[in-house]
């Protein structure tokens, strides 16, 4: 058992190595753009990038879960690169025809999504639509046979790329908003061009069997409707705080989003590796005991980073932005947490998946999106970007519960409660109580903060939540993976 998360670690590092580079990076960059381009400009570009996600959820049709779980049931090598073939092939036929749609119409898409007529903007964000949604195929691929190695000299190429286009034409340039999004998906388009014609050109091609799309959609097509609700509840939020409030809040939101990196870059290692690691294992009585280790394992991780967000945000804020994005410290702690939630529900997205049960996502991600937009109306109006992360979490715990009675008997995991709720209820007494008591600006407030986290982590392992084993697998999961 500790091998095989000693695996989901050291993929999960190299899986995420680039975003680990990236959240690096944004250190440096946050500082410039938030110089660059005012609370309006960068509520815009941010909201455009979760459309173009949620549009590419869209266009997948399910395909990339559907690949990675017959991945394994596949006989041979001639069988995986049909299924190959099969799957990048239907995805770019969508996704280009997309493309030549969103570019026709860029316009009043503009004035529809965004409330402002930019028709360049529009069609910048509906190129990214194309280079990121066919960019995800083929990192799935990569991810599947764990060509690790080739993973992270793409993804890390793409960051650093990324990142010197988007500094050079927000900044020299001063392309605004515009520059934003283009700097983002130029150079995923320039990535994946690369790894058509060299990494993956023997893989890559026109099926021979066009059949095999049936099987994969009957799997993915039920997952659409989900994924694409529960996207949804990252694109809502901002595009309500656009419209309902100011384009500046919705900026503000962006920014304390960017701020809470860590849990995201351990939520995305997560997705990344996990899948491909749960559907791998053939026994069930095997797989149930690792679903249920990994689970606590990811929830101590996680409540440890969601504890110091809520310590410590102030101080990150501070470092990191100028005065007017001050104020996204107060959505700080309950983004992180909600992005934590995210990473839970990942888990009984894929005992659903183990058991071929995806419908059952649907009324999980339904509940989560009708409660999520019934306490944005409710809560926005008061408490602004608060409000809307609140929301947020709230609709993470629905999806939680709702999903947990839908798939416990499909598929049992014996969680281990005796360790989950003392966890929870540690972490939350502590972390909430010294944001409450403790002061929240000078040196003498961030040193008392922080010893409380390093209080906290202790009072995980004398209450045994924390095992020498776990600590074990946490160390070997920092080394640089090997590819």
């Amino acid at each position: 058992m500790d091998n095989v998360l000693k695996r989901l670690a050291s993929s999960g590092m190299a899986f995420q190595a680039s975003s680990l580079l990236a959240g690096l990076l944004a250190l440096f960059t946050l500082p410039l753009y938030t110089r660059s381009l005012t609370t309006a400009e960068f509520g815009y570009a941010e909201t455009l990038l979760t459309i173009v996600i949620l549009t590419s959820i869209l266009l997948r049709a399910g395909l990339g879960e559907a690949f990675i779980r017959h991945w394994h049931e596949a006989g041979g090598d001639d069988a995986r690169r049909q299924l190959v073939r099969t799957t990048s092939g239907f995805v770019l036929i969508t996704s280009t025809l997309a493309l030549i749609v969103g570019v026709l119409l860029a316009e009043p898409l503009s004035q529809l999504l965004l409330g402002t007529a930019d028709a360049t903007l529009m069609a910048a964000g509906v190129f990214g639509i194309w280079a990121f949604t066919n960019l995800e195929m083929a990192y799935a691929l990569l991810r599947v046979s764990e060509r690790r190695r080739v993973y992270l000299i793409a993804s890390s190429a793409n960051v650093i790329l990324t990142v010197a286009l988007t500094v050079t034409l927000v900044v020299f340039l001063d392309e605004g908003a515009r520059g934003y999004v283009l700097g983002n998906y130029v150079a995923s388009a320039l990535i994946l061009i690369g790894l058509w014609f060299f990494a993956l050109r023997e893989q890559i091609g026109i099926p021979r069997g066009p059949w095999l799309l049936g099987p994969l959609l009957r799997y993915g097509a039920p997952t659409i409707p989900a994924d694409a609700a529960v996207f949804l509840l990252n694109v809502i939020d901002r595009a309500y705080l656009l419209r309902a409030d100011s384009p500046a809040a919705a900026g503000l939101y962006s920014v304390a989003v960017k701020l809470a990196t860590a849990v995201i870059i351990l939520v995305r290692a997560f997705q990344l590796a996990w899948p491909p690691l749960a559907y791998s294992i053939a026994d069930d009585q095997r797989a149930q005991q690792l679903y249920a280790r990994v689970t606590t394992a990811y929830m101590i991780v996680s409540s440890l980073l969601v504890a110091a967000f809520t310590l410590l945000g102030a101080w990150l804020v501070r470092l990191l932005t100028t005065p007017v994005f001050f104020p996204a410290n107060e959505a700080l702690p309950w983004l992180a947490l909600g992005w934590a939630l995210y990473g839970l529900y990942l888990v009984l997205v894929t005992i659903a998946g183990r058991a071929k049960v995806t419908v059952r996502t649907l009324p999980a991600a339904a509940a989560g999106l009708v409660i999520n937009v019934g306490l944005l109306i409710w809560l926005v109006p008061e408490l602004g970007v608060v409000g809307a992360a609140i929301a947020l979490c709230a609709a993470y715990v629905a999806m939680l519960i709702v999903l947990f009675v839908l798939t416990r008997n499909v598929f049992t995991v014996p969680f281990e409660w005796r360790r989950i709720i003392p966890l929870v209820v540690i972490v939350t007494v502590l972390s909430v109580g010294g944001n409450q008591l403790l002061p929240s600006d000078g040196a003498d407030g961030l040193l008392e903060r922080a010893l409380l986290l390093v209080a906290i982590a202790g009072g995980l392992v004398l209450a045994r939540v924390v095992t020498v084993g776990e600590l074990k697998t946490l160390r070997y999961s920092l080394r640089p993976p090997r590819l």
